[in-house]
């Protein structure tokens, strides 16, 4: 009888003991924005690109580990904090408070590359649905009809220790527990590979990058993204913008070419003509310029919303 890996980063459904499983022995460490795992070093700002950090350590599945606990830091009382704050706004200009009117809810997921499989791929066996927190596994030679898929279509919320999707109202503590809330929409069939358009790109020869590190700061008419890649080619790269979205398509000189594309989700309107990109040594800038002036708390319209006051230009040297 199947049973369920219960390690972070595995989850398949296995029959031998002495499988091979690749899993996160270290608890998740979400701190400033910045997602990983404890267990080895790659951080990311977004909850997807934290679900695709692969695995680091081998070792066998089990159904009784209990997953190690989510790392919190130390919470200051209330005193430490308010003298804390204190002493930074002493040390700092004030500034005019942002509008009411430029809060925003939770943002919508953005739509996937597809809602549907292109027919003409060929679905590898083990393929599981993209989806989040449906977690099906497509079996070779299985019957695909009938199937529904049910999922969460929004994006993770993570506020103040509670944990949950924009798409429904339950919350809880426990980064396990958040990985076992049932998905709250349901599809006909289930999404395993799209349009292909990475599996198409990784045929050529190509190492196909899911994500890549960005980060970015602002001013009162523009925001400046940095995009972290080395060698990409000057001459192939593809910059296009949209009134509320990047799409990138970027290729490196390596000895094996990498390939990174996008769809970036804008968290406001740009003007699509004024707006610029420079590619540099170690990465592509984009000066995205504002069509309305508001401050973005994220660059992404699928980024969680955490409160925080984001940099508005760049910051000064402390003497």
């Amino acid at each position: 009888m199947a049973q369920t890996c219960v390690h972070q980063g595995c989850g398949k459904q296995f029959t031998d003991a002495t499988e091979k499983c690749e899993y996160h022995p270290g608890p998740p460490v979400f701190h400033e924005g910045q997602k990983g795992w404890k267990c080895c070093k790659p951080r990311v700002l977004t909850f997807d690109e934290f679900m695709e950090i692969p695995p680091c350590t081998t070792g066998v599945h089990s159904t009784t580990d209990k997953p190690p606990a989510i790392e919190e830091k130390p919470q200051q009382d209330d005193a430490a904090l308010v003298k804390k704050m204190d002493a930074l706004n002493a040390s700092v200009p004030t500034r005019a408070p942002i509008p009411a009117a430029q809060a925003a809810p939770a943002p919508a997921a953005p739509p996937p590359e597809s809602e549907d499989d292109d027919p003409s791929l060929e679905i590898p066996d083990g393929a599981q649905c993209r989806r989040r927190a449906c977690g099906a596994t497509y079996k070779k030679g299985s019957a695909r009809e009938g199937e529904s898929c049910v999922h969460h279509p929004g994006v993770p919320i993570f506020h103040e220790g509670s944990k949950g999707y924009s798409c429904c109202k339950r919350r809880v503590l426990e980064f396990d527990q958040f990985m076992k809330i049932e998905g709250c929409k349901t599809k006909e069939k289930h999404l395993f590979i799209g349009s292909g358009k990475k599996e198409k790109a990784a045929s050529s020869g190509e190492e196909i990058l899911d994500t890549v590190r960005h980060d970015f700061y602002q001013t009162s008419t523009s925001v400046i993204a940095s995009f972290f890649l080395k060698k990409i080619v000057k001459d192939t790269a593809k910059v296009e913008f949209q009134p509320k979205q990047l799409v990138l398509d970027l290729a490196t000189s390596d000895a094996t070419p990498k390939r990174y594309t996008a769809d970036v989700p804008l968290f406001g309107p740009i003007d699509t003509e004024k707006s610029t990109y420079k590619v540099l040594g170690t990465k592509l800038e984009v000066v995205l310029v504002k069509a309305d002036g508001a401050s973005w708390p994220v660059l992404r319209s699928d980024d969680a919303l955490t409160g925080e006051i984001l940099q508005v230009g760049r910051a000064g040297r402390v003497q």
